[in-house]
C-alpha cells in the first residue's frame, strides 16, 4: 500500500514536469494546427504600456517602440498608474503625436489600466508590453503578421532573460528553458496557455474587461478569447529582452505572485476546466493546476516513506529524498557553487517552497489580492510560466 501511494504521487510529479511536455511535443510534431496566413497584414498597431513610477526608463522604452521596424500606422498609449515620479512628464517630453498619455490619480493596477486604455485604441491589433523590457526591431512586425490568420485572437512573443550568475539560479534557468519549449509545442498544436505579459498582442474587439484585482491578466485575457473559439499562438521570432537577471530570489518572488494568480483563476473561472465547455481544459489542468499539487505530492512521499520505513525498499527511497533535499539546501545556502548536482535540486526546491507560500498568501489575502501588487518587488513580466 505504501509503495502504491508513493508511486502514484511520484507519477503525478513526473507527469507535471516531464509527461505533459512530452505529450505536447508529440502532438506538436504529429498533429500540428497550421496557420492560414493568406489574409492582409493589419493596417496599424496600437501599443499599450502600463507604467508605475518608470521615469528612469520610459523615454528609452518609447524610443524603442517608436523606432521599430513597422510599415503601418502606430500609436502608443501610456497608462500612468498613479505615478508619484516624473513618468508622465518624461513621456510627454517625447513630443511625438503618436504617444498618448492617460494619467490615473491613484494606483489601481494593470487590469484597470488595460480596461481604461484598450477601448481607446484606434487599431484592430493591440500590443501589450511592459516598461522594463526592450523589443527587437522586427518584434512588432512579427507579432502583427500572425494576425493574417483570422482564427488567431492573441499572439505571445518570446521573452529573453539574461541567465543567472548564481549557482542556485541555474536550476531556475533550466525550468525557464523547459517552459519556453512547452509553450512552443502548445502553440503549434493549438493554443498556448497564457501569453508573455512583456510581449504579446491581441485583437481589440475580442478583449473583455477584467476584474480590477486580476493578477494574471496575461493568462486570463487569452483564455477568455480561447473560450470564444480564438487561437492563442506563440511566435518565438518576436523577441523582447529583459535586463533583469533570472536570479533565484527574483524568480521566487515572480513565481509566488504567478501561483497566487493561479489560485485566483481556479476559483474565479472553474468552467475553464469543464470538458465540452473549454477545448483547452486538459492543457490548462496539466500546465497550470497540476503543478500546484507537486509540493504536496513530495511531502506525501516523504511522509509515507518515513512512516513505512520497515517496508522493503522504503529506507532507500527515504534516503534518496534526504540526499536530494540536502543537496538542494547546500545549493541554496551556497549560491556561488555552480555544480548541477546542487543547482538543479536547489532551483526545484525553491520553486516548490514558493508554491506552498503562494497558497498561504492566497488564503490570507484572497479578499483583496491587490495588496500583492505593492508587496512584490519584482512585478511579473511573464505570468504564463
Amino acid at each position: 500500500m505504501a509503495w502504491t501511494i508513493c508511486i502514484l504521487l511520484l507519477a503525478t510529479v513526473g507527469f507535471a514536469f516531464a509527461g505533459y511536455p512530452l505529450v505536447m511535443a508529440v502532438l506538436a510534431r504529429f498533429a500540428p494546427r497550421s496557420l492560414n496566413l493568406e489574409g492582409p497584414m493589419p493596417a496599424g498597431l496600437s501599443v499599450v504600456l502600463c507604467v508605475k513610477n518608470g521615469e528612469a526608463t520610459i523615454q528609452r522604452r518609447l524610443e524603442n517602440l517608436l523606432t521599430a521596424v513597422w510599415q503601418g500606422e502606430l500609436e502608443v498609449w501610456v497608462y500612468a498608474d498613479g505615478c508619484t515620479d516624473q513618468t508622465v512628464a518624461r513621456a510627454r517630453e517625447m513630443g511625438d503625436s503618436r504617444v498618448q498619455v492617460i494619467e490615473a490619480t491613484s494606483a489601481r493596477g494593470k487590469a484597470a489600466g488595460l480596461n481604461a486604455t484598450i477601448p481607446k485604441c484606434r487599431h484592430e491589433v493591440v500590443v501589450l508590453c511592459d516598461v522594463r523590457q526592450r523589443f527587437e526591431p522586427e518584434a512588432l512586425t512579427r507579432l502583427a503578421s500572425v494576425f493574417r490568420d483570422p482564427e488567431v485572437a492573441a499572439v505571445s512573443g518570446l521573452l529573453q532573460i539574461e541567465p543567472s550568475a548564481a549557482g542556485s539560479g541555474q536550476g531556475v534557468d533550466l525550468y525557464w528553458q523547459l517552459e519556453r519549449k512547452l509553450r512552443q509545442w502548445e502553440g503549434r498544436f493549438d493554443s498556448v496557455i497564457g501569453c508573455t505579459g512583456a510581449i504579446c498582442a491581441i485583437r481589440r474587439d475580442a478583449y473583455e474587461p477584467l476584474p480590477e484585482d486580476t493578477i494574471l491578466d496575461d493568462v486570463v485575457i487569452p483564455m477568455c478569447m480561447a473560450m470564444k473559439g480564438g487561437r492563442i499562438y506563440y511566435e518565438e521570432t518576436a523577441v523582447a529582452w529583459d535586463p533583469q537577471r533570472l536570479e533565484a530570489g527574483n524568480e521566487a518572488a515572480r513565481k509566488r505572485r504567478t501561483l497566487v494568480g493561479n489560485y485566483q483563476m481556479l476559483a474565479r473561472y472553474p468552467r475553464w476546466l469543464l470538458p465540452g465547455v473549454s477545448r483547452l481544459w486538459w492543457q490548462l489542468l496539466c500546465h497550470k493546476y497540476l503543478r500546484l499539487l507537486v509540493p504536496w505530492c513530495l511531502l506525501g512521499v516523504l511522509g509515507v516513506s518515513a512512516l513505512a520505513v520497515e517496508v522493503p525498499g522504503m529506507k532507500l527511497l527515504l534516503g534518496l529524498q534526504l540526499v536530494s533535499y540536502a543537496a538542494a539546501a547546500v545549493g541554496l545556502m551556497r549560491p556561488e557553487i555552480r555544480w548541477k548536482m546542487l543547482t538543479i535540486p536547489a532551483g526545484f526546491l525553491l520553486l516548490q517552497w514558493t508554491c506552498l507560500l503562494a497558497l498561504l498568501a492566497y488564503v490570507r489575502h484572497r479578499h483583496d489580492l491587490r495588496c500583492l501588487w505593492h508587496s512584490d518587488p519584482t512585478p511579473s513580466s511573464d505570468s504564463a510560466a
